[in-house]
């Protein structure tokens, strides 16, 4: 079956109407997924505090992060599955309520050790969510316009909850203390818990097939292995025996992961479904889109406090203009999606997106700067939604509803490894330079140009001979 997603489709312009029932859904699935995507960033600017009230070294507070990175990301394929096979309803309570035991724990915290136990569970809750709350998306709202215009407002809330996270971490350290960013979560979980149960309908697969328990451990394995390799080369480099052997590792039980599933008669990952243009090309663009982006917010954090020394206000303020022109983003890709189709939609979006990071180039010390780095990096971001929503759309569009946990695992792992290497890989080069100011435009150079030829490479992977993007496998023709 093709799906054509370069035709102009007149009907998708027409904005769905949604239900009471279907607009409530909507709300818990995606207040879900903003409490998530807030945890990313709230802590970030409480550290400092928050290692000085617990006893935790500068060194440590890596762990912090990497706590909650490793099990949130090496579990999105496994739990994906499991609520595939096992129901997706079931699994996402289940995170949801450990979310938010998790972050109450946390909240509480009496020592490093109990914080970091609080951190790594919120993370496993996550994986759990994110993952089962897209395929109850997914599979709710029909493939068409209800569906583009629900994966908007997932994908609006997704970049909002980051920014939001930044700007409201300096505001509750500041006011109420370190504790409260986590009370902030404890409180959103305690909202979205009780009306679930009765909105969120059950779903699975109806043959309840056998999970892929060798699968289920390569993969997991790899994950964990590369994600911890990735985060802790962000603070201490490449050089660490751990990082190069954690590496080597992941590598390794990655393609251990590839072997298997070949192999396998009911395999955790369907490779058809990686040869798959839609899946193949589509997670590409988000992987870029994702850690480019994060680049990009990273090194301007550097560079407005470190250059133009602004106050982490300040510098918050900076990122609200950013969050603001998202949401604005989040409104219309749905429409721009109907009208241009998804794969011009991912294309022109990583287009947009290097071209106003290449803009960037042109900071310097001047006070003035601030302004072109305000609206730079908010158009970019404007654009790095568009690509989110189309990327998102593009992998799920074609999937039959009884694989939807799988292709959203997809989506989701591509989210939180893209968000995971951007910065190790290409922020680390801004963090080691002998001058900052140079290695900032060392970073966003090479970000431009990697996103510049991703949008290249995309567009040329998603096209076939009669313009319409096929979910079918790479070497099917």
């Amino acid at each position: 079956m093709a799906i054509d997603t370069t035709s102009p489709v007149p009907d998708a312009l027409d904005t769905p109407r949604l239900s009471t029932r279907d607009k409530l859904v909507l709300f818990v699935l995606c207040a879900a997924q903003f409490m998530v995507a807030l945890d990313f960033s709230v802590l970030n600017v409480a550290l400092p505090v928050l290692g000085a009230d617990l006893g935790m070294s500068p060194s440590a507070l890596q762990w912090a992060v990497t706590a909650f990175a490793l099990p949130s990301g090496g579990f999105l394929l496994l739990f994906g599955r499991m609520g595939d096979l096992y129901g997706r309803r079931k699994l996402f309570l289940s995170g949801l309520a450990l979310f938010g035991a998790a972050s109450l724990l946390a909240t509480l915290a009496w020592d490093p050790a109990s914080f970091l136990a609080g951190r790594a569970l919120q993370g496993l809750g996550a994986a759990a969510i994110v993952p089962t709350g897209m395929s109850l998306l997914t599979t709710t709202f029909p493939e068409g316009p209800a569906r583009d215009r629900a994966l908007g407002i997932s994908g609006t809330l997704l970049s909002l909850g980051f920014t939001v996270g930044m700007v409201a971490g300096g505001t509750l350290t500041d006011t109420l203390g370190w504790r409260s960013t986590m009370g902030l979560l404890t409180l959103f979980a305690l909202i979205v818990l009780p009306l679930a149960p009765a909105l969120l309908p059950e779903s699975r697969t109806p043959d309840r097939p056998r999970l892929d328990v060798p699968g289920a451990i390569t993969v997991t394995g790899g994950l964990l292995a590369l994600i911890y390799a990735l985060s802790t080369a962000a603070d201490h480099g490449f050089g660490r025996a751990d990082v190069v052997i954690s590496l080597i590792a992941g590598l390794l039980l990655l393609a251990a992961f590839v072997k298997v599933e070949s192999r396998s008669a009911q395999p955790l990952v369907s490779l058809p479904m990686l040869r798959r243009r839609t899946v193949a090309w589509g997670n590409i663009g988000g992987l870029v889109t994702f850690s480019m982006m994060s680049t990009v917010v990273f090194v301007l954090t550097l560079y407005l406090q470190e250059i133009l020394h602004l106050s982490a206000f300040e510098t918050g303020l900076v990122f609200g203009v950013q969050g603001v022109l998202s949401a604005v983003a989040g409104t219309y890709a749905p429409r721009v999606i109907g009208r241009f189709g998804p794969r011009r939609t991912l294309v022109g979006s990583l287009v947009g997106q290097g071209a106003l990071i290449a803009a960037l180039l042109g900071l310097d010390t001047g006070n003035w700067s601030v302004w072109l780095a305000t609206a730079a990096v908010s158009l970019a971001s404007m654009c790095h939604l568009g690509a989110i929503i189309s990327y998102g759309v593009t992998v799920t569009s074609g999937v039959p509803d009884e694989e939807q946990g799988l292709a959203t695992g997809l989506v989701t792992s591509t989210q939180q490894i893209g968000i995971t290497v951007g910065i190790p890989l290409l922020g680390v080069l801004a963090t080691t330079s002998d001058d900052l100011m140079s290695g900032v435009h060392t970073v966003l150079a090479l970000d431009t140009a990697i996103v510049l030829v991703a949008a290249a490479v995309v567009a040329v992977g998603l096209r076939v001979r009669s313009g319409a993007v096929e979910p079918e496998p790479l070497g099917a023709r």
